[in-house]
């Protein structure tokens, strides 16, 4: 995980909602329970008809300028028309907006969420410890079996659905990689089936969802149901190549150091690349740092 640790971010609720947790929700209906006669319908019937019933996705365009707003919302450079932006801010007015929400681990802060009926979803060691990412101090979510997956979904599912009410255009789940920091307790199989489910989560309120990072599972592009790829630091890791053979130009690059940026643009002039400061300041400190091509 090559992302920013967002400390001061309100998450334990929906976009722009900070009282609700809308977690309680029930479960979604069965999709695959028989028809009124007594006999399953025929699944690839059902599946185009339901697919027919979607709102129509719109993607980011291709290679258009783009900024990453997690650390502090701001007005966007001129000439932007993609920003990505937390759940829990506003959409930028006019532009194509991606809404970053973390579904594979915690968020700091949000302990007392994670109690109670729902202290199980959280992954634990052998004498019941939560499993944390030492990198950025958020305990790791158990997506490890189909009723986890299921009652996690629930939560993260809400969280989509306050993104789409919000405005925003797309989603973006931070930590799919979250198997790789899991010692082993995580399969891969195992992410790429709750990634499944928050794509069908996105697809129904008629927003886009990126694959972030996790280069290691582009194969699997198709699995997930993901339609873009938003990547941190391909450049430097030598990654963006792969990206591209997965999802062609339509790949959002964020790189933290002038050299990996400098380089993309040059190797990769169909993306669109931004250079940000690892905090993801806003322009009125110091530290802010932007450049795009």
């Amino acid at each position: 995980m090559r992302r920013i640790a967002l400390m001061l971010l309100v998450l334990s609720s929906g976009c722009g909602d900070d009282d609700e947790h809308p977690s309680d929700l029930g479960a979604p209906p069965d999709m695959s329970a028989p028809g009124s006669d007594g006999a399953v319908p025929d699944a690839a019937a059902d599946a185009a008809a339901s697919d027919a019933s979607l709102p129509e996705l719109v993607l980011p365009p291709a290679n258009g300028s783009f900024d990453y707003q997690l650390g502090e919302s701001y007005v966007p450079p001129t000439g932007v028309v993609v920003v990505a932006r937390d759940r829990s801010a506003s959409v930028a007015s006019g532009l194509y907006n991606i809404c970053y929400v973390n579904g594979f681990q915690t968020q700091p802060g949000e302990e007392d969420f994670w109690t109670g009926e729902r202290a199980d979803l959280l992954l634990r060691d052998g004498g019941g410890d939560p499993i944390i990412d030492p990198d950025w101090d958020e305990i790791l979510l158990d997506v490890t079996t189909a009723d986890k997956r299921a009652r996690l979904a629930d939560i993260v599912g809400p969280w989509i659905d306050g993104c789409a009410a919000a405005g925003f255009d797309a989603v973006e789940i931070d930590n799919l990689d979250t198997y790789a920091r899991s010692g082993g307790r995580i399969a891969q199989e195992d992410a790429v089936a709750f990634m499944r489910l928050l794509s069908e989560r996105a697809h129904s309120q008629g927003m886009a969802i990126a694959q972030k990072n996790s280069a290691e599972i582009l194969s699997r592009r198709t699995e997930m149901g993901t339609d873009f790829a938003v990547a941190e630091e391909c450049n430097r890791y030598d990654e963006c190549g792969d990206f591209t053979a997965a999802y062609g130009d339509q790949v959002y690059v964020i790189e933290y150091r002038r050299s990996d940026f400098t380089a993309g643009c040059a190797d990769f002039p169909e993306l669109s690349l931004v250079l940000r400061d690892l905090d993801l300041v806003g322009p009125s400190s110091g530290d802010y740092v932007y450049d795009g091509c």
